[in-house]
């Protein structure tokens, strides 16, 4: 991309703000070279620019009359020393004030570019049109959007700081405005084009070059002035202006806030959201920084990098891939000796004239790589949650730097290898002169974002080359410096004081889509992270052969630590010979993609919170709330004892004179017919209201029930099931006999775990016992279908683990400590429970009952 220029503004790469003379300078770090930065022409208006640190978050320098001193995102004890909490306040308060005021000046300028767009727009379906709609289009993209999202920032802060005091929280409001950045990325993008397009306006319509050059803009409410005129050029540019500034805002606010404020981390999430927004920008604004120059004199620009799992000689392989405007480089860190740059080293490159992505069902299956057993995986969560922990406990207890140094070292070896590990997703890239190269992603979203990025680049015309390698020694000599992504994406690179992400329920309604300029056959998934990737979790039915799709579906997704959304919509692909011959699966096409920030202040209310995420010119509108685990792990019996749900088991059986209740059989009856080989059954969420429906039926003993059955989704049947058991009053397991259940699976002889375990199967209440039993052939039937259907014994365990076993809310207490304590260690332990019986050989009552002990223990 050209650098952005315009008449009567300099070249884009600082900004001069009234509020202070920042500069983002990188701390003690300089590549290779000592490059120094200079700072603008007195009084020019650029754009902002970051050289960025090691940290990935780069740190803001003050550059004032006392020098060079830097101020750290994380003032030391919460305030810049010397300063009082009470003068911290009030100095909040005077930052929040000049942020206000600066803020209605900005939503006036953007009100004055709003102006003329609709008269504009008025005119283009007439006879004699000053602008085309396409054209009105580019100059005003994403204007009235920029407009709307500061409009009600300014709403809900203006009266906190009118009716200022030292409880006023307004964090949220902060971290929900930097979580909305990406329409800044898209305006930024266009930002060019749009100047361009006015220009050429201007020289060919003298009305609107009349209407361009005097916009008027309101004044202050205060001010003697009610309008002054402003160029649309200058307009058009106060939102490039403008993150710049809610970023040193931000860093302003941090100084000025005590650590144990709960506005701190939201502030710090959303200071470094904008750094990294900021940075991400001067990527595209200012080729120079993220350019090498090649040999011959041309420049070639990094466009985007990142660390991804290879598969090289049947093993997993972390690498560090650079996508260059001419050519994808595959680079691993070399080891240096202490003291010495450290330096890349290429595995491979492919020029981009040269690439092509093979068609799933046109490539060969993968090279045998062999998957990594789930319980493994589970194995390394739950040492990553137990050393966290322990973490906290050391920094508690004021612990030794050296004993912490340690846990953080071997919770790094576990996250390393979970990272490696986890992803299944294949991502094929071929060299049209050769050779085939194999990535494996968590998610489809990177996987799209990747082929994306080098399809764009590829409809550039390129030419096939051959990298000499003096060229090819420069080349990856570049990567070091040029890299953004500087830090291997694991928790333990994370600094102690981000947020650790939302644990818990989080339930999200998917409404509807607009903006599909052809009918097709649609759906989404849901997917959030957890131990630093990303999981599918929800997925809703496909709204078949339109251009509108209306879901309104319901899910409840289960968080581990999360702090993002995505949503993806595709198109659902019926055509059976593409398939994809690493999983079976017949490949679509996804049509849109985004993500958005978990906002622990936005969700965690007991009403519904309702967004819209653009994609790609799709918009998809959704609502969400959230429910911490503590809150998710209540029993509640029900108050009516004639339905199922929230009853005891014995008085269902009784009542249906049935050995298992009815709402089980009919449940995996339907399941064993037609979802044994649905893709994580058990595990994708069903759709809420289709799971409240059947609760309905089954609690009113609705003759139509099988007739409702045969219709409905599979996985809100699976759904039913799975809450039937959470909703028991008690677990299937029993609250007496869960402090046995944790000590017997706790015993590492075999044979003392052996009697202790069935043992207790003995001890249940006949109802309770015979029910298990049933499920667990069931769920055993499930895991052989593996390879189809990806549900493990362990997975399953995973899913059924805490709902059979999660004591009742009064045994809970004892149980509870701390989100991740439980998560950690009785959650564990649960799954650990079910999967010894799903490994155990058959299991029959009779034979249990008849089998007597050789010794006995008081439960």
């Amino acid at each position: 991309m050209e650098p952005l220029s315009h008449r009567g503004l300099p070249r884009l790469s600082w900004i001069d703000t009234l509020y202070s003379n920042f500069s983002y300078g990188a701390d003690d770090y300089n590549g290779e070279g000592n490059e120094e930065q200079k700072g603008p022409p007195e009084g020019s208006e650029t754009m902002p620019y970051i050289d960025e640190s090691p940290t990935m978050s780069p740190q803001l320098s003050a550059r004032g009359q006392g020098g060079g001193d830097s101020i750290s995102p994380t003032p030391p004890e919460g305030l810049a020393p010397g300063v009082e909490a009470g003068k911290g306040l009030e100095m909040r308060k005077l930052v929040l004030s000049g942020f206000l005021a600066s803020e209605e000046i900005y939503i006036n300028q953007l009100e004055a570019l709003l102006l003329p767009m609709k008269p504009l727009k008025a005119t283009a379906t007439t006879s004699q049109p000053v602008l085309t709609i396409q054209q009105i289009e580019t100059i005003f993209y994403k204007i009235q959007d920029i407009y709307e999202i500061h409009k009600e920032f300014y709403d809900n802060l203006c009266p906190k700081v009118q009716q200022w005091d030292s409880q006023v929280t307004m964090g949220h409001l902060f971290q929900k405005l930097a979580s909305q950045l990406g329409v800044y990325k898209a305006f930024v993008d266009n930002y060019k084009v749009a100047l361009e397009t006015a220009e050429k306006c201007s020289q060919s319509n003298n009305q609107f070059q009349k209407i361009s050059e005097e916009l008027k803009v309101k004044g202050p409410k205060d001010s003697k002035d009610s309008h002054t005129s402003v160029t649309m050029e200058a307009l058009l540019y106060k939102p490039i202006d403008r993150v710049t500034r809610s970023t040193l805002v931000l860093h302003d606010l941090l100084k000025h806030t005590p650590v144990d404020h709960p506005d701190y981390p939201l502030l710090q999430d959303a200071l470094r959201i904008s750094q990294n927004f900021l940075s991400s920008i001067n990527e595209d604004i200012d080729p120079r920084r993220t350019a090498v120059t090649t040999p011959k004199g041309e420049t070639r620009q990094l466009v985007k990098d990142g660390f991804l799992v290879e598969v090289s000689e049947s093993s997993r392989k972390l690498r560090h891939v650079f996508l260059f405007t001419d050519v994808l480089l595959c680079a691993k860190l070399k080891k240096t000796s202490a003291g010495k740059h450290q330096q890349y080293d290429c595995k491979w490159y492919i020029p981009l004239a040269d690439l092509v992505f093979p068609s799933p069902e046109e490539s060969e299956a993968s090279p045998q790589v062999h998957p990594f057993p789930d319980h493994e995986l589970e194995d390394m969560k739950m040492k990553i949650s137990a050393l966290k922990s322990e973490i906290q406990k050391e920094k508690a207890n004021k612990g030794q730097s050296r004993a912490i140094e340690r846990l953080k070292k071997k919770m790094f070896e576990n996250e390393f290898l979970l990272l490696l590990n986890s992803p299944t997703i294949p991502f094929r890239i071929h060299n049209r002169n050769g050779k085939s190269y194999l990535f494996l992603l968590s998610s489809d979203y990177e996987r799209s974002e990747w082929r994306e990025a080098i399809q764009k680049l590829q409809k550039k015309d390129l030419q096939a080359f051959v990298l000499s390698s003096v060229e090819l020694q420069v080349l990856t000599g570049s990567c070091f410096k040029l890299r953004t992504v500087h830090n291997i994406p694991v928790t333990s690179n994370k600094d102690d004081d981000e947020s650790p992400g939302l644990y818990g329920f989080l339930h999200v309604i998917v409404h509807s889509a607009k903006g599909f300029k052809q009918s097709a056959n649609l759906y989404c998934t849901l997917e959030v992270d957890s131990f630093g990737y990303f999981v599918s979790k929800a997925k809703t039915r496909v709204f078949r052969d339109t251009t509108e799709p209306k879901w309104d579906e319901e899910f409840e997704i289960e968080l581990e630590g999360s702090q993002s959304l995505r949503i993806l919509c595709y198109e659902k692909c019926y055509d059976k010979s593409k398939v994809n011959k690493d999983n079976n699966e017949i490949v679509d096409k996804i049509m849109g993609k985004g993500q958005i920030q978990l906002d622990p202040q936005t969700v965690e209310t007991k009403n519904w919170h309702t967004d819209v995420i653009e994609m790609n010119g799709i918009k998809v509108e959704f609502s969400m709330k959230f429910t911490s685990r503590d809150m998710s792990l209540k029993r509640t019996p029900s108050k009516k004892q004639t339905g199922v749900f929230g009853v005891k088991i014995s008085v269902v059986t009784k009542r249906e004179r049935s050995k298992v209740p009815y709402i089980v059989r009919q449940c995996v009856e339907e399941v064993e017919k037609r979802g044994i080989e649905e893709v994580g059954i058990y595990r994708i969420s069903g759709v809420a209201t289709d799971i409240q429906a059947l609760k309905a039926v089954f609690d009113a003993n609705n003759k139509d029930i099988l007739l409702m059955l045969s219709d409905m989704d599979i996985n809100a049947i699976a759904g039913t099931l799975k809450l039937y058991f959470r909703e028991l009053p008690e677990p299937l397991l029993t609250d007496r006999l869960y402090p046995a259940f944790m000590e017997g699976i706790a015993l590492s002889d075999p044979a003392a775990k052996e009697n202790c375990m069935m043992h207790l199967l003995r001890t249940l209440p006949d109802p309770n016992l015979i029910t298990f039993l049933f499920l667990l052939e069931h769920l055993k039937r499930v895991a052989e279908k593996e390879p189809i259907n990806k549900m493990s014994l362990h997975n399953l365990a995973t899913v059924f683990g805490p709902t059979l076993l999660r004591p009742s809310e009064v045994e809970s207490k004892a149980h509870l400590t701390s989100t991740a304590d439980i998560w950690s260690h009785d959650v564990m332990a649960q799954v650990q429970v079910l999967l010894y019986y799903l490994q155990h050989p058959p299991i029959s009552f009779a034979e249990l009952k008849r089998n007597t002990l050789y010794f006995s223990t008081d439960v």
